[in-house]
């Protein structure tokens, strides 16, 4: 048996002992009910030995109509207890699905010597990814759209023999919460400031989520080599925030660097190490692992993909493990590079496929020695979340009419479910739309995350009466036909700004006619035929509505929209067809496309023009 193997089944568990917590009881002991979980209004009625009905009777009173079954938030239960002349009091049990909550303390003899993790924070067009650049060697930021980081990297450097973890942040002003992300996993906190433009708002937010993450800053005074630099003028800016270098009597490292020109990048990450072998970073690699989803997707090929920071413990490829409400084996395990790991120790960043849905990006995770326990805690954890959902969502307010109410003045809530083709869109577009937030309406974002609309996003839109927003994702045929069931309305944007402003409008009251897509039909993939000199023709089966000749076209990839097009043939056998309906099978040619898979959907579409 090799090392690996050995390592493996020697590892100390983290889950809780079940003995200690194998029940969530509640119960009235002298007066004061102790419970532990959510509860219904059946539940709490039988726990207090009350009628259902007067609990009903009460909350109404209180303007929050509930029935027999809606679930209580821990204040709707105080309120009742008190009513009935109970005192209460919530007890937190910890049980294995809650492992966000362990508090491991690993002997002493067990830690080793870990590597840091450092975030890279910073306005915009300041150099961080250039930075970054400059340590990885690479061409990360002239692939980058724009030359503004979109989504979290993480990255390894070995320097003097030690490795060294990087997490490099966006710093363009819509992706604060990721930032917030990356300082919340983070050791020390490299904070980018230009010699030439000097202390910004978003170098503000920075210092402030590295304070609230009560993490070490070190001050990196980037573009020394550029005309106009002046870094004494950034550490006296820096001083009237409290970031005082160690010249000025500080406890704060700077370094004086040029990223582009590689000046100074040695000495920052000599300085980085020293902050390390200050704050003494250990961990226990010979546990289950436990860590951190920097960021997640669906991947057009692979299906959803995370990448993980592993925080303690050692993660091996084919692990089983629980990530958020979701749950999978680990079936490959790369690094920044691509190359394929058998093992991912603390303080190591790793992208991982093999999950059974996409996570949301801040998620916990962590390995458990069976699918079966991985299974069972993911189901459990699964449930708890439609619970935390239902109660979130019971008493709210929902209006037939929003802009009538919003013309009388009154103060509405829109409820709102995101759904994005990254996490870090998803939360691009969650953070935009709560910013048009004013005193009249108060928009309420439900639900954000990655993947395709599915059916369970449907249903929370109807329960909470929700519109559901796509942004470059799109629903099948079925999802839409529940949406059209249930009155649910889906609106779809590939333009993150486009969709900020349709809901700006709406908001005001301005909704003018525009030109709107109907979907006529979809078709299924189901064989890819080479023609010399023609391309690529799609074999289809036609699953819903119909395809029509020279159409407009989506061409969907596991819900996400990775073309937009044109028909240029569409047969029946060998002969032309203007159409062809559910049921019949096609050959179809999208214009200047060549690149269609088998599982593609097809969808067709025209534009019309609708009065919002």
């Amino acid at each position: 048996m090799d090392n690996n193997n050995k390592n493996r089944k020697n590892r100390e568990s983290n889950i809780p002992n079940k003995k200690d917590n194998k029940k969530n009881l509640n119960k009235v002991q002298d007066q004061v009910f102790v419970f532990s979980k959510a509860l219904t209004v059946a539940e709490l009625a039988k726990e207090l030995n009350v009628n259902p009905s007067d609990i009903i009777k009460k909350l109404f009173l209180q303007k929050k109509i509930v029935t027999i079954n809606n679930y209580l938030s821990d204040e709707d239960i105080g309120e009742i207890c008190l009513e009935f002349g109970f005192d209460f009091k919530k007890e937190e049990i910890i049980d294995e699905e809650d492992f966000e909550k362990l508090v491991i303390n690993d002997d002493a003899e067990n830690l080793e010597e870990r590597p840091p993790v450092v975030t890279i924070m910073g306005h915009v067009d300041h150099g961080k990814t250039t930075l970054i650049d400059a340590i990885r060697n690479s061409n990360v930021a002239e692939n980058e759209y724009g030359g503004i980081s979109q989504e979290i990297g993480a990255y390894q450097k070995v320097v003097n023999g030690k490795k060294i973890t990087f997490i490099d942040t966006p710093g363009h002003e819509a992706f604060s919460a990721m930032r917030s992300r990356g300082a919340s996993v983070t050791d020390i906190v490299v904070l980018v400031v230009a010699a030439d433009d000097g202390v910004m708002p978003q170098t503000l937010e920075a210092i402030d989520h590295a304070r609230a993450a009560n993490v070490p800053i070190i001050v990196a005074i980037n573009k020394i080599d550029v005309p106009g630099a002046n870094p004494e003028k950034v550490e006296t800016e820096l001083m009237q925030h409290n970031v005082i270098a160690e010249k000025y009597g500080g406890d704060v490292m700077v370094c004086e660097i040029s990223a582009k020109k590689k000046i100074g990048i040695s000495d920052l990450l000599e300085t980085i190490l020293v902050e390390a072998e200050m704050l003494e970073l250990k961990a226990n690699p010979n546990r289950f692992a436990i860590g951190t989803v920097l960021e997640a997707e669906l991947d057009k090929g692979e299906g959803p993909k995370a990448t993980l920071l592993v925080q303690n413990g050692t993660l091996y490829s084919s692990d089983y493990v629980v990530v958020g409400s979701t749950y999978g084996k680990v079936r490959r395990m790369t690094n920044e590079y691509k190359q394929v790991l058998k093992e991912a120790l603390p303080s190591t960043p790793v992208a991982v496929i093999g999950l059974q849905e996409v996570p949301k990006a801040g998620d916990h995770f962590m390995a458990f020695p069976s699918e079966k326990q991985a299974k069972d805690i993911a189901e459990k954890r699964r449930l708890k979340k439609i619970a935390e959902e239902r109660i979130a969502n019971s008493g709210v307010t929902s209006l037939d009419n929003l802009f009538d109410k919003i013309s009388e003045g009154l103060m509405t809530q829109i409820n709102i479910i995101v759904k994005a083709d990254s996490t870090g869109s998803a939360e691009a577009v969650k953070s935009s739309l709560e910013k048009l937030n004013n005193d009249q309406v108060k928009i309420n974002v439900i639900r954000n995350a990655a993947g395709a609309i599915t059916e369970s996003d449907v249903l929370l839109a109807s329960a909470s009466k929700a519109i559901i927003f796509g942004f470059n994702v799109r629903p099948s045929a079925l999802v839409r036909k529940k949406a059209e069931e249930e009155d649910v309305e889906i609106r779809l944007e590939r333009i993150i700004y486009a969709l900020i402003e349709s809901v700006e409008a709406a908001i005001k009251g301005k909704m003018k006619k525009e030109e709107v897509e109907t979907v006529l039909g979809q078709a299924e993939v189901r064989n890819v035929f080479k023609v010399s000199k023609v391309g690529e023709i799609a074999g289809c089966m036609v699953v819903d509505g119909s395809i029509v000749s020279n159409g407009l076209v989506h061409i969907l990839r596991n819900g996400i929209n990775i073309y937009d097009g044109q028909i240029e043939s569409l047969k029946r056998f060998k002969d032309d067809a203007k159409e062809v309906k559910t049921g019949y099978e096609c050959g179809i040619k999208i214009l200047n496309f060549n690149d269609i898979h088998e599982g593609d959907i097809i969808e067709c579409y025209k534009m019309v023009t609708k009065d919002e």
